[in-house]
Parts: C-alpha cells; sequence; structure tokens
C-alpha cells in the first residue's frame, strides 16, 4: 500500500494555481491602446445659476403636484417664483406654510429628466440645507430606469441643485 506525500500533494497545488493565474493575467489583460484614463478634467455640464428669476428652463424642469410623492409628504411642489427661483448666483427653493391646492405646504422639486442625464462622471455641488422639525431637505442624484416593466413610465430621475459634471474623459 502507497501511501501519499502531503508536502506533494500541496506543492502541486499551489503550482497549478499559480499557472492557472498566471494564465489567466497574460490572457486577460488587454492591450487596447485606446483605453480611457479617467481624470474628470473636461467639463460637461453646469449651472452657475447666474441670471436671476426663474430656472434656465434648457436645463431644468419641475415636478408639480401634489400626491405625496410615495412618501405622503405634506407640500404640494410648484414652479411658481415664490418656491424657486435664482437670486444672486443661488438657487432659492423656499417651503411655504400656505393652503394651496388642497395641501397646507408649498414647495419645489426640479428635474434634468429630457434636458441632461450622464451615466459616469463626478458630480459636484454646493448645498446649504436648512435644518428644523419636519424639514427633511434632500439632494439626490438617481439613475433614470425607463422601460423596466414600467411600460415606458420613468421611474427615477437625476434631481439637483447646484452642479457641475466632469466627464469621465
Amino acid at each position: 500500500m502507497r501511501y501519499l506525500n502531503i508536502n506533494k500533494i500541496k506543492s502541486s497545488i499551489v503550482i497549478s494555481l499559480l499557472l492557472c493565474v498566471i494564465t489567466i493575467g497574460v490572457f486577460n489583460c488587454s492591450t487596447d491602446e485606446t483605453q480611457t484614463v479617467t481624470n474628470f478634467t473636461n467639463l460637461t455640464w453646469e449651472d452657475e445659476f447666474d441670471v436671476d428669476g426663474a430656472l434656465n428652463s434648457d436645463y431644468w424642469d419641475y415636478n408639480i403636484g401634489g400626491d405625496g410623492w410615495g412618501n405622503n409628504e405634506l407640500q404640494y411642489y410648484t414652479d411658481r417664483l415664490e418656491n424657486v427661483k435664482v437670486e444672486d448666483g443661488m438657487l432659492h427653493i423656499t417651503a411655504l406654510q400656505e393652503s394651496f391646492e388642497g395641501s397646507e405646504y408649498t414647495s419645489a422639486r426640479i428635474i434634468t429628466k429630457g434636458k441632461f442625464e450622464q451615466t459616469y462622471g463626478r458630480y459636484e455641488a454646493r448645498i446649504k440645507l436648512p435644518w428644523g422639525q419636519g424639514i427633511w431637505p434632500a439632494f439626490w442624484l438617481l439613475l433614470e430606469l425607463i422601460s423596466i416593466l414600467t411600460h415606458g413610465q420613468t421611474v427615477a430621475k437625476l434631481i439637483s441643485w447646484k452642479i457641475a459634471v466632469r466627464n469621465q474623459l
């Protein structure tokens, strides 16, 4: 009866694994010279909010309504200057306690749907958010998910305020 030499078996396994790793590494490394290095230096979109008044309609649109938006929100979102405006180089979104369209509060919800979207890149924002009881401000960067068992209805979109996007190229 022959006995197996455990050390030989271990050495054989280690050598086999090492050869597999080297083989995979050699054959999977691309020599394609067109690979892109990400450096985020090319600005692809920005809004500096440098024109007082209403938002730039080339960049922004509004979600208007007061149906709770799936979160039981109490406010009615408007596009009125009382709730959303550009002033002194800043975007102002103001929540007001007022009776409007069946809601006791108003505010604004802005989106870039149909105006801008980018999958990869660097996203920057300078934001001053209020705080206090009952206030839940948000800055969201959401994917646009379309036509996935939704019959073409948009599920989510980029919602933002002060944003500068740098391309990955």
